[in-house]
């Protein structure tokens, strides 16, 4: 890897979401959950967010600021042959530069406080940056997903034992 270094300063922090990696959803289209961005006090930053609310959706650059170390190869959790995947080829937190993209939900902008449902990150993230999420050039709906297009659909049979398949039935 390169010498080059970079420093970046986050705009913010995410308020909302579990604290623990376990608690993040594994993708935020698969998340059903609520929170807020809050921006740092710095002259600018409020004023950058102008125009912002007419769109549905944002993307989040953020900090992997729980991961202490990266491997080139990872097992995903949808990898259902158990052999490990190079990291570039997956979604993994476990990255050389811990960077992150996430498309969320954009509720409304109070402020300094952006307010966004769907998301994968956790309680306490660094937000870097902030963009709109552009349909006609964010969406390739039909295209080659690697690996993931090997993947079959799967169900997943559940069994209760004891009284515990009474109380599902009943729910």
């Amino acid at each position: 890897m390169s010498c080059e270094s970079f420093e970046w300063q986050p705009i913010g922090y995410l308020h909302g979401g579990g604290k623990y990696a376990a608690h993040a959803p594994r993708q935020a289209a698969m998340a059903d959950n609520q929170g807020y961005i809050e921006l740092i006090d710095h002259p600018g930053l409020v004023e950058g967010l102008d125009g912002l609310s007419g769109f549905a959706m944002i993307w989040l650059i953020f900090v992997f600021d729980r991961n202490l170390c990266w491997k080139s190869k990872v097992n995903p959790p949808e990898n259902p042959t158990g052999k490990k995947i190079g990291v570039f080829a997956t979604r993994s937190p476990h990255r050389p530069n811990p960077v992150g993209i996430s498309a969320v939900v954009l509720d409304k902008i109070e402020g300094n406080k952006i307010y966004i449902r769907n998301f994968d990150l956790l309680d306490g993230t660094p937000i870097l940056d902030i963009k709109p999420y552009l349909p006609a050039a964010d969406a390739f709906p039909g295209v080659r997903a690697g690996w993931r297009d090997e993947l079959k659909e799967c169900e997943i049979t559940l069994a209760f034992a004891g009284d515990t398949k009474a109380k599902v039935d009943f729910i």
